[in-house]
């Protein structure tokens, strides 16, 4: 067996930021995006989980965010990834949650990201936003 090369790496988390911006953005359902996140290798839902968290994090999440997020995730308010992200301070150790617990922590993440990276793309960026990830394209491919 042979270990993933670096390229590899970077060209797994270009794909992850791509298909958790296509869901804050509205181009890609965050069903979809739990279907592809299932297809992954537990190991690599734990690189998921802790790139989103990253995310999330950079996207300056607020308590209103993650109350917004958990009510659109679909997860319950009391599980382990919503109680986690709602806490002041939010906890990120979500990669470090059991596995059965790995597809709610995903929604939850991608699902406050996207209230918060809406709210920042909204206020911060409007009207001159640099960054490319809040400029994707209106009709993309899912792989």
């Amino acid at each position: 067996m042979t270990e993933p090369s670096s390229d590899d790496g970077r060209t797994f988390r270009r794909e992850t930021e791509r298909v958790v911006n296509e869901i804050a953005q509205g181009l890609r359902t965050l069903d979809d995006g739990v279907g592809w996140f299932s297809g992954l290798a537990p190991t690599r839902q734990q690189e998921v989980l802790q790139e989103v968290a990253g995310y999330a994090m950079q996207a300056h999440i607020t308590a209103a965010d993650g109350r917004a997020g958990v009510a659109r995730s679909g997860v319950k308010p009391t599980a382990n990834p919503s109680v986690m992200i709602c806490m002041d301070p939010p906890r990120y150790g979500f990669a470090g949650l059991p596995s059965a617990e790995h597809v709610k922590a995903f929604r939850v993440l991608v699902s406050v990201f996207a209230v918060a990276d809406t709210r920042r793309r909204e206020t911060y960026c409007k009207g001159a936003c640099g960054h490319a990830w809040h400029n994707l394209p209106a009709a993309t491919e899912h792989p």
